[in-house]
């Protein structure tokens, strides 16, 4: 998959001016931004470029135009600071950005202000029409190589992910690099058997990725945990959903073609005066708040045998400590397996911290949520396609 993309070691970066597109959206709480992964690896990569004598100039958004953490990235520059020098500057596409992108001395870095800012930022267009917009001619002409550093944005054909990259010689950055490796090893270099853990809320992405990897035969097992358990359950008819008949209707369709290759669980857990009881899904009434203890055994001993594991999503309400037991043992599970082990998904990064454990005893934790999701399901992602040898301005 590599072969498809030039990488920072296809560039003699010294001396060039870099533009750099990272994702360093981050959890506001109480107008403060929180520190995580996805800053700490950016970070790595703008010192790497400094390092190698690059004048870096990295941009990035947080949250949606109205939302309460729809912030500058002043914070997020500090943050990044931790790690390597990075200046702020309060400005993206006008005199003060310009004059400091072309000021900006080798080995140096700064961060622009929050590319949504711009209203152009956001349209939904083609990597050839955002190449004529105000945003990307204004400041292309100051730069030398686009890199792509921001896998978690690839699934959108926004300005500064797909517009530069028609304009300028094209690439992927260290944490685009390390997920696109990860994907390789785990969705076209696949050891088998590969299972596909399920979970969590979003029922109609992990539809997609259900149907992709068993219509492909990527996957030998998919066993399905959380709310979307609820809806093969009831598509089984052990009970009704009335609000999801849509997509409980999806679900019996899923189940008449691939049902041998799909595990359901066989018990679970509900509130019962506040505390935790399991039941066998054939006496089961939703709400269910986790897996039952015959399941999470059931699923572990598929989990040891596989050789190539996919997890998305929690199995349950881990944020209760009553219905964490099932998320706890198959993330343990999961880590302890002589298993290539990719995981992804907002919540299930999380859940990985909720129950204590450390990444490093998974093969790849993905830093992605919607751009993940897209590609295990075999979908386009615009911001990959228009990195590719051959479609960028190389």
């Amino acid at each position: 998959m590599l072969m498809d993309y030039f990488t920072i070691d296809d560039f003699d970066v010294e001396g060039r001016s870099i533009l750099l597109r990272i994702d360093v959206n981050s959890e506001v709480i109480d107008g403060r931004v929180l520190m995580n992964e996805r800053i700490r690896e950016h970070a790595r990569t703008i010192k790497e470029l400094c390092d190698r004598g690059a004048k870096v100039v990295a941009m990035s958004h947080q949250g949606r135009a109205g939302g309460r953490d729809f912030i500058t990235l002043e914070q997020h520059a500090a943050l990044l600071s931790k790690f390597t020098p990075v200046e702020f500057v309060d400005d993206i596409i006008g005199p003060a950005a310009r004059l400091s992108i072309e000021s900006l001395e080798e080995g140096s870095a700064l961060l622009l202000d929050n590319v949504r800012l711009l209203a152009e930022e956001t349209l939904e267009l083609p990597p050839e029409e955002h190449a004529k917009s105000i945003f990307v001619r204004k400041l292309a002409s100051l730069f030398d190589i686009f890199i792509n550093d921001a896998f978690s944005v690839a699934h959108r054909s926004h300005a500064s992910v797909v517009g530069f990259a028609k304009v300028l010689p094209s690439g992927v950055g260290r944490v685009m690099e390390q997920e696109l490796q990860a994907l390789q090893r785990a969705t076209q270099n696949t050891e088998r058997p590969c299972i596909y853990i399920i979970g969590g809320a979003k029922y109609e992405d992990a539809f997609s990725i259900i149907e992709h990897v068993l219509s492909t035969g990527k996957a030998d097992k998919v066993l399905v945990t959380g709310f979307i358990a609820n809806l093969f359950l009831a598509a089984k008819g052990f009970f009704e959903m009335e609000r999801y008949l849509e997509a409980v209707r999806r679900a019996r369709n899923i189940l008449r073609r691939f049902g041998e290759k799909i595990e359901l669980p066989e018990d679970v857990a509900v509130e019962e005066n506040g505390e935790r009881r399991e039941v066998a899904v054939s006496e089961v009434e939703p709400p269910i708040y986790d897996i039952g203890t015959g399941t999470i055994e059931k699923y572990l001993k598929m989990i040891e045998s596989a050789k190539t594991i996919i997890m998305k999503g929690p199995a349950g309400v881990y944020e209760r400590e009553e219905f964490r037991v099932g998320t706890k043992a198959l993330l343990e599970g999961v880590a302890s397996a002589a298993a290539f082990s990719l995981l992804g998904g907002g919540d299930t990064s999380s859940a990985i911290n909720v129950v204590g454990l450390d990444k490093s005893r998974f093969s790849y934790v993905s830093l992605a949520g919607g751009a993940l999701l897209r590609y295990l399901s075999g979908r386009s992602l615009p911001g990959l396609d228009v990195l590719a040898r051959g479609k960028s301005s190389e």
